[in-house]
């Protein structure tokens, strides 16, 4: 029975349907008729003034002596020819041509479609000067109500009246329900013939005294009828929703109708009317899937209404309050699969409707190259991206759904986007829309694998499953879907310009950047296994592939760069998966070799973001996972092989790069250069400490050995720093970073690591490893001094303040050293012993008169000043040492004996460093 009447209910709707229709035609003809008339009396009087102004210019009449009593055929005089020429051009050029007439939106868009009509042979009409700028909807809205608020409330209050009119008689049973019902739909249409009854008799214009009384009477009739309709089913279940359904709909055709004649006031009346009915008559239950069919009926009477009107901020307020509806009974209740449908239905209304026709042709320019150009879309296009924007962010919402409602917004995410990219087609200003669907695929599913949200939960619950349990398709169908957009993508580039580069990388990144989502957060290898998933990554770097070689049938090379990018990444995304960790790290070394070896054919400098990508991997790879605790425990051959072959693929890679990749070309030599002096860390350490005592990591050693790559790459950067060029500032930079961590490194190392304030000797760290002088103390200390040294003396580009600071350093690192060694000399491995022997005392004092000794000498030899007065505060520093320290523990004979030696000792030093002065004296004199 509910069928048959539906059926009659969509026979009956076909007749106000025709009427409007019919109206609207009708209404259209008269307009283009007057307006047709108007043109051709201004141009008939145009054409007469022009008439008679050609002949009234200078004439040559045929018979000079004849006087001419009246008008003759033979009498006719003939004006100049170029006079007559310029009269011809300028009646032809009020002539009307003859031209097509164009719809609203082409009005709107300032005949967007003028260069079909060129091409069609049609000229198109003289464009009318732009209208200067004013006041925003917003504004002017906002002083309408400031002057107009009284029709506004009184609308309201008719239209809650028609309301509490049908509650009244529910609470006290007046009227049995139908009847109710009944007089509420007769009470609407009492106001909106009253409406009539004002428009026909007085107008409905700003100029008459009942301005705005018509649409206010009207539109609280229409809240009235929907309210009537909405009781009749929610409330009393007097019918089915499919007869709700066709009562809303006979009631937002009637407001259609009725706003054609009224003006904008009614269509919003009628909107917010029938979007409040709902929440205002209930029957206290949750809400009921039907009303997103409900709400898209909404948006749909107001996109048509602006189609047909150019009333713009109507679709406006008719897509919010679709969207608010729809979000409203979800929360409701309603379910998801209804307002994941609503949100497909209005993002494609939106597009559709203003364009009246099935394929959609909004004029450009798009949203992106308007942004690029500093140029406002068009209506269309904004009112198609807001829409998209809005049901894309709807779609990503619902990804704490349940498994099944969130791989259905997946699914929508796809249809959107594959709309957009294939159906939108001819629509110039929608080409970049797919992209904002495409990121919501992002953006979701970033959002459930970070948050451990159902899908996820469920998807990684498959990995207990029995054996006999086939693994579940969710990472096959998320591919699917992506590598489906991605080929859309592909598709609509077939075309060359800016906008086929744009769809051309969307092609190349959707899928790849969606299976690199899933291999950071989803673990599907744990699920599916490594081998599956690696298929799954082939699969769809073979695709990459396919684009790559469509896409190098063309002149430009932007485009297969893309997609060779996407391929490479891919590629070794599934060796990560399937082989060990020597082979996987040289293979991304070779892939960036490939690269390198692709830009330097083919000219692609986007080969320069995969190889500064790959450094980065390879970084990491050697430093991180597996890293430095891999090195140190793996066979030889292995870590030599993965070091050495990376650094020969880098450099090799930098030797192939053309000249002008200059940030590229920096990267690799930087990660060569690196990558070289922790090779030669790990070496070392290998060979210094026993076997099985690589995880001492916590120790000096150890601390300093880890900040030694870092010293050894900020000497080169500053080194490469002193080229020059657009790399200067990064190498500074980087040249910072790394010796903010050498300068870390070593403070822990000199400070709380270090042996000789280690309280046992079970601490780990705490003992010296290896033969006296070649030990751990010369790599902790050591060799970092000595490298500053030697940077001071050899490394060109220093300033004179870096120098000092090396040269203070190197030295203090290197007296550390000495002095560690001396102590362990006398005191053994464990450094942190209590006491001091009286032969570890002397030996400090010998050794501070050597180094004393060796600077005078080397202020001698330099003839330095400055030199010779460091060496003196050595001495000096010797000499108190001696007697505040050395005499204390001295005794009869040896204590004569050592400061016998030390007078003489002394003296001769005083007596070199005079003549020093003398010497330096006279080389000033002369």
């Amino acid at each position: 029975m509910d069928g048959l009447l539906v059926l009659l209910g969509l026979v009956a709707l076909a007749i106000p349907v025709a009427i409007v229709a019919l109206l609207i035609g009708q209404a259209g003809l008269r307009r283009r008729v007057a307006e047709l008339e108007q043109q051709l009396a201004s141009h008939a009087a145009r054409l007469q003034d022009m008439v008679d102004g050609a002949a009234g210019m200078p004439m040559v009449p045929t018979q000079p002596t004849r006087v001419i009593a009246e008008p003759q055929q033979s009498d006719v005089v003939l004006a100049e020819p170029a006079a007559v020429d310029a009269a011809t051009a300028d009646i032809s050029a009020v002539v009307p041509q003859p031209t097509r007439p164009l719809t609203p939106w082409e009005r709107a868009t300032g005949g967007a479609k003028a260069s079909e009509d060129a091409a069609a042979g049609v000229s198109a009409p003289v464009a009318a000067p732009k209208p200067a700028a004013g006041p925003s909807a917003v504004a002017r809205l906002a002083e309408w109500l400031k002057a107009n608020w009284v029709y506004a409330i009184s609308a309201a209050s008719l239209a809650l009246a028609g309301v509490f009119f049908v509650q009244y008689g529910i609470e006290n049973g007046l009227l049995p329900p139908g009847l109710r019902v009944l007089c509420g739909i007769a009470f609407g249409l009492c106001l909106i013939g009253a409406g009539e009854w004002l428009r026909r008799r007085s107008g409905d214009s700003e100029e008459v005294a009942t301005a705005y009384l018509p649409s206010v009477f009207a539109g609280a009739g229409l809240v009235s009828m929907f309210a009537a309709v909405l009781s009749a089913r929610l409330m009393y279940g007097l019918i089915g929703p499919q007869m709700a359904f066709v009562g809303h709909v006979a009631t937002a055709v009637l407001a259609l109708v009725l706003g054609w004649f009224y003006g904008p006031l009614l269509i919003a009346v009628g909107l917010l009317g029938a979007f409040a009915a709902p929440f205002v008559v209930n029957g206290g239950s949750g809400a009921a899937p039907w009303l997103y069919a409900y709400f898209a009926v909404i948006a749909a009477l107001g996109l048509g209404v602006d189609t047909l009107r150019r009333w713009a901020w109507v679709s406006v307020l008719a897509l919010v309050l679709g969207y608010a509806g729809g979000w409203l009974s979800m929360m409701a209740g309603a379910g998801v699969a209804g307002w994941v449908c609503l949100l497909l239905a209005l993002a494609m209304m939106a597009v559709a409707i203003p364009e009246r026709g099935l394929v959609p042709r909004q004029a450009g320019p798009s949203l992106l190259l308007a942004g690029l150009g500093s140029v406002r879309p068009p209506f269309p296009v904004l009112l198609a991206g807001g829409a998209a924007l809005a049901s894309a962010l709807g779609l990503v919402l619902l990804a704490g759904a349940a498994s099944g409602e969130a791989m259905l917004a997946f699914g929508g995410l796809t249809v959107m986007a594959l709309a957009y990219v294939v159906w939108a087609e001819k629509a110039e200003g929608l080409a970049d829309l797919g992209v904002i669907p495409a990121v919501g695929f992002w953006l979701m599913l970033a959002q459930i694998g970070s948050s451990h949200m159902p899908l996820k939960w469920d998807f990684l619950a498959a990995a207990n499953r029995g054996a006999e349990v086939a693994a579940p398709l969710t990472i096959s169908w998320l591919v699917g879907m992506a590598a489906l957009i991605s080929a859309a993508f592909a598709w609509r580039s077939r075309q060359e310009g800016v906008l086929a580069l744009i769809q051309g990388a969307a092609a190349a990144l959707v899928a790849p950047v969606v299976v690199a989502i899933l291999a950071l957060l989803w673990l599907p290898e744990v699920v599916i296994g490594a081998y599956p998933w690696a298929l799954h990554v082939m699969a769809v770097a073979a695709g990459m592939v396919v684009l790559a070689v469509m896409f190098a049938r063309g002149e430009d090379r932007r485009r297969p760069a893309y997609a060779t990018l996407s391929a490479l990444s891919l590629i070794a995304l599934a060796l990560f998966l399937v082989t060990t960790n020597t082979a996987l790290t040289l293979a991304l070394a070779l892939l960036a070799l490939v690269a390198a070896e692709l830009d330097r054919r083919f000219k692609l400098p986007e080969m320069g973001w995969f190889i500064q990508a790959a450094v980065a991997v390879l970084g990491y790879r050697l430093l991180a996972d597996p890293g430095l605790d891999w090195a140190f425990e793996a066979p030889l051959t292995q870590v030599l092989l993965a070091f050495v072959g990376v650094i020969a693929a880098l450099v090799a890679a930098w030797r192939i790069l053309p000249e002008g990749r200059v940030l590229p070309k920096g990267v690799l030599e930087s990660a060569a250069a690196g990558l070289a002096a922790i090779l030669a860390n790990i070496l070392i350490t290998r060979w210094v400490l026993p076997e099985g005592a690589f995880g001492n990591y916590d120790t000096y050693w150890s601390i300093s050995l880890n900040g030694l790559p870092w010293l050894v790459l900020m000497l080169m950067q500053i080194y490469r720093a002193r080229l020059g060029g657009v790399l200067l500032r990064l190498r500074q930079a980087i040249a910072v970073v790394a010796g903010g961590l050498t300068l870390g490194a070593l403070a822990l190392a000199v400070g709380p690591f270090n042996p000789l304030f280690s309280s046992y000797a079970e601490d780990p760290g705490a003992l010296v490893l290896g033969p006296m002088v070649l030990d751990t103390l010369l790599l902790a200390y050591g060799v970092p001094g000595l490298i500053l040294l030697a940077a001071v003396w050899k490394l060109p580009g220093l300033g004179r303040r870096l120098q000092l600071g090396f040269l203070v350093v190197g030295l203090a690192l290197l007296a550390l050293y000495v002095g560690l060694e001396i102590r362990r000399f006398w005191q053994g491995d464990w450094l942190g012993a209590y006491g001091m022997k009286q032969g570890e005392l002397y030996s400090y004092t010998l050794a501070l008169m050597l180094l004393g000794a060796g600077l005078l000498y080397q202020a001698i030899a330099r003839r330095s000043g400055s030199l010779r007065r460091v060496a003196m505060a050595v001495i000096g520093l010797t000499i108190a040492k001696v007697f505040l320290l050395d005499a204390a523990g001295l005794t009869g004979l040896t204590r004569v004996v050592s400061f016998l030696g030390l007078g003489l000792c002394l003296a001769g030093l005083a007596w070199l460093n005079r003549w020093a002065g003398e010497v330096s004296t006279q080389k000033r004199d002369t």
